[in-house]
């Protein structure tokens, strides 16, 4: 059994779905940084968490986060074996774990560095899915072929370059958690080096099996393909009239729209995550895309 104080404020991705946009990025970072603290320290103690995710992170009331959910950890031995732990079965939470765990179930502390990168864009998006509605196939296939994901919405390059470097393909490439802590430690000592706005990188990756959201032009038209047409009224009414303005909607804006149902939102802005997507792949050369 693992005891620990009271965390009023539950789950870390629920806590941030419920408060979309009310942070700054010194109080984001502030909450990577306890995380990244404590998987330091677990690494550091020989065990691989292999199942890091905001769903398992817990906040206090003063936004302090603790890493929780102990269920897939488990203790490792760097004399005998390299510091990896090799499992034979059991489910795997694909869209956080890293290629090497998913092709060969091989853990490793650095496994857990790449799981702690999709914990960094969930802070960051405020509690979105990571790849939003794609198929766990899909991701591995994308994962594979060299796609990382697109930076939020007002992401600081310096957060997302720290994104990417947890996503090195070599797992020994990947920063170890205790240089993560002193990077984090870094950008609150220097807020000014957060004022670069992350841009989109170039990617190969688009799920074929999605619709084209880029060739709508109208918001009905886009509601109608989703089945949410019953919401039109609801984005007309608030002064929606591009999708260049759908592209930019948040979860705090669904709720502004009276739009309360949790799949529907779901179902929303998974669909504005794949529109932003694909925007994100128009912008670039037609070289890049595959």
């Amino acid at each position: 059994m693992i005891v620990t104080e009271y965390m009023a404020n539950g789950s870390l991705d629920t806590f941030l779905r419920n408060n979309d946009g009310k942070f700054s990025y010194l109080q984001l970072i502030g909450m990577m940084r306890g995380i990244s603290s404590g998987m330091k320290y677990l690494s550091e103690m020989g065990y691989v968490h292999r199942d890091l995710a905001a769903r398992n992170i817990l906040v206090t009331e003063h936004l302090v986060c603790k890493v929780a959910d102990f269920g897939l950890s488990r203790e490792v031995e760097n004399d005998t074996t390299d510091g990896a732990y090799t499992t034979k079965g059991g489910k795997i939470p694909v869209r956080w774990t890293a290629p090497e765990a998913i092709a060969f179930r091989k853990f490793t502390s650095a496994s857990d560095v790449w799981s702690y990168g999709v914990v960094m864009w969930e802070v960051m998006s405020y509690g979105e899915r990571p790849y939003w509605n794609w198929s766990n196939q899909d991701v591995i296939k994308a994962v594979e072929k060299g796609y990382r994901l697109p930076p939020p919405m007002d992401c600081p390059e310096a957060i997302h370059q720290l994104m990417l470097d947890c996503w090195q393909r070599e797992r020994n490439h990947r920063p170890k958690f205790g240089a993560i802590v002193k990077t984090l430690d870094k950008l609150i000592r220097a807020p000014e080096l957060l004022r670069k706005m992350a841009k989109p990188r170039p990617h190969n990756f688009i799920d074929p099996n999605a619709p084209d959201l880029t060739s709508f032009t109208s918001i009905e038209e886009w509601l109608m393909s989703i089945k949410m047409e019953r919401y039109i009224e609801n984005f007309m009414n608030a002064g929606y009239m591009s999708m260049d303005q759908v592209a930019r909607i948040t979860m705090k804006d669904l709720m502004d729209l009276n739009i309360s149902l949790v799949g529907h939102q779901k179902k929303i802005m998974n669909s504005v995550q794949m529109l932003r997507a694909q925007i994100y792949g128009a912008q670039m050369s037609e070289g890049f895309l595959v």
